[in-house]
């Protein structure tokens, strides 16, 4: 499976192996399996933990993209573009959780591919 088909399918919030299941139950919770193909969402306890990396690691790129630039330019004054950045930092992640779990899954299913259990 290519990359940018793991990654579409990521963006989509679609199961990696088969892209018609959803991972998510709501905002929040995950099913254990593919509701499609049964593919094993969690492969073991502690899993996701890597998905935090990606959150980070957006979140923390976009905020110095923007927050450097806008204050060594002085485009924008200091409190209000802390104040900002701040609340970009908090709630980004709370949004692209879902993503970047997602995001883990395929590039997890990428190097090392599961199969399901039909």
């Amino acid at each position: 499976m290519t990359f940018w088909t793991l990654f579409s399918r990521a963006i989509r919030l679609r199961c990696p192996s088969c892209g018609v299941g959803k991972p998510f139950a709501g905002l929040w919770r995950m099913h254990h399996r593919c509701g499609h193909c049964e593919l094993e969402f969690e492969r073991e306890k502690g899993y996701f933990l890597g998905s935090i990396y990606f959150n980070y690691g957006l979140t923390a790129l976009l905020v110095t993209a923007v927050y450097l630039p806008l204050r060594w330019f002085e485009l924008v004054s200091r409190l209000p573009l802390m104040i900002v950045t701040f609340s970009f930092a908090l709630l980004f992640p709370i949004w692209f959780f879902r993503y970047a779990r997602c995001l883990w899954m395929a590039m997890d299913h990428f190097f090392d591919p599961q199969t399901p259990v039909k």
